[in-house]
């Protein structure tokens, strides 16, 4: 007991954002035992779907990193190590998405000893991941009309492009993200309809549906 006492942090405040830790973690592997019991041994009627299931330990996990977070504001040491687990776990990102590069560059290019001119030796890279919201935009077909002056009857015109939705609004883009966030990503048409709404468009859940 002597040991593991000299052991545990004196500052009240980490010691408890530890314990606060290990018990987010305790209650995260209860929770997966617990859902994979009833996903396995459970009645057909109560055994849980796939998304249930992730989504309770996506709940258990909310719960551990906020517990994770308390402590690394205690412990600068313990943070440092969680952020070389992270690199150390996480893949490169994609080569095929775009690349923006921003060059953070020293004022002067001066010594700051000698006032001689400094060379570059080599370069630091860092990427982070971006995401740029979906953009709702309208697309505009104009079409003009032309008459004759000699004749008074004639009035052409080109024909009006094809339609998904005969005097519908939507593209057919807009059509295949409605279709795909419903079926792929299991997003419900009330929930898109409030998306939308953000935008300040008004498409209720009916003509979704629709």
């Amino acid at each position: 007991m002597a040991s593991l006492s000299t052991e545990l942090p004196r500052d009240p405040e980490t010691l408890q954002a530890m314990l606060m830790a290990r018990d987010a973690e305790i209650e995260r592997l209860r929770q997966i035992i617990k859902e994979l019991q009833r996903h396995r041994f459970g009645r057909r009627a109560e055994s849980l779907p796939e998304d249930q299931l992730l989504l309770a330990l996506e709940e258990a996990e909310q719960v551990e990193a906020s517990g994770f977070a308390a402590s690394e504001e205690q412990a600068p040491a313990e943070k440092a190590e969680r952020v070389a687990k992270r690199r150390a776990n996480r893949s490169a990102l994609p080569a095929h998405l775009p690349r923006i590069e921003t060059v953070v560059d020293i004022e002067s290019d001066i010594c700051p000893c000698c006032s001689g001119k400094l060379h570059r030796i080599g370069e630091d890279v860092a990427e982070r991941l971006d995401m740029v919201p979906a953009q709702f935009r309208v697309l505009v077909v104009r079409r003009p009309k032309y008459a004759c002056r000699s004749c008074a009857d004639v009035v052409v015109q080109a024909p009006a492009p094809a339609r998904l939705i005969e005097a519908g609004i939507p593209t057919e883009a807009t059509v295949a993200h409605v279709l795909v966030s419903k079926y792929a990503d299991h997003l419900p048409l009330y929930r898109q309809a409030q998306i939308y709404g953000r935008q300040g468009i008004t498409l209720d859940r009916s003509t979704l549906a629709d």
